[in-house]
């Protein structure tokens, strides 16, 4: 009976013994079912990550509160294949119509991803996503309340937090955007990167030793430093 009826279960099947008078528990039908193959295990969204790695771009916002407790906004862009953030902007108002100026900033020309991840937000709307859209960008739409489906953005979050904001006090908009330009540059071209075998986004050289002493070069403000070797 489970052989011609590949769908049924052990409840189905048990209830149709005992339509036929059969008199069985459903925990012994379930011990003389055949056993099914596996499914071939479908596509997870890492392996979508992992798949279409060099054609993936994200965005998201993230709030900053200022010295006289005003909360402003951060958009960026972050592509994932060398975890660059190729554009950002800061506002206090932001509207469909400033984020979509955002992605044309963010990708002139003909340099646009095929596919961009962001959540739900209601500010991607209306204007946002006709722009998006006629750009050739595949939108791809994380579910309701999962930040792990846009990890790479979750994390550079973390790490800006982590790394600057936690230890300015900001002041407003050109404040702000002064030190995130700082830090950014700092990310781009010293900060080493677990996921990129310990590199920089802007690949770094490794310097020989024989090159000359150890230098320590501070950025962002001396929150970080870049060290190098010079010649003597």
């Amino acid at each position: 009976m489970a052989k011609a009826n590949p769908l049924w279960g052990a409840p189905k099947v048990h209830g149709e013994l005992l339509m036929l008078g059969v008199v069985i528990s459903e925990r012994s039908v379930s011990r003389f079912m055949p056993k099914r193959p596996p499914k071939p295990p479908s596509q997870t969204w890492r392996t979508f990550l992992d798949n279409h790695l060099g054609s993936l771009a994200c965005i998201d916002f993230f709030t900053v509160p200022t010295a006289t407790f005003r909360v402003l906004f951060v958009f960026f862009v972050l592509v994932h294949d060398r975890r660059r953030v190729v554009h950002f902007n800061v506002t206090e108002h932001p509207s469909a119509a400033w984020t979509a100026q955002q992605i044309v900033e963010a990708f002139p020309g003909d340099t646009a991803p095929r596919y961009m991840i962001r959540d739900r937000d209601g500010i991607d709307g209306q204007e946002f996503r006709p722009r998006v859209e006629g750009m050739g960008i595949d939108e791809v739409l994380t579910a309701p309340q999962s930040p792990w489906q846009n990890p790479y953005a979750e994390r550079l979050v973390g790490s800006v937090r982590r790394e600057c904001l936690d230890h300015v006090i900001v002041l407003g908009e050109q404040h702000l955007h002064g030190i995130l330009k700082s830090y950014f540059a700092y990310y781009h071209r010293s900060r080493t990167h677990l996921s990129l075998g310990k590199d920089a986004p802007d690949t770094r050289e490794v310097c020989p030793s024989s090159v000359g002493e150890i230098v320590e070069l501070p950025e962002v403000g001396g929150l970080h430093h870049r060290y190098e070797r010079l010649a003597a």
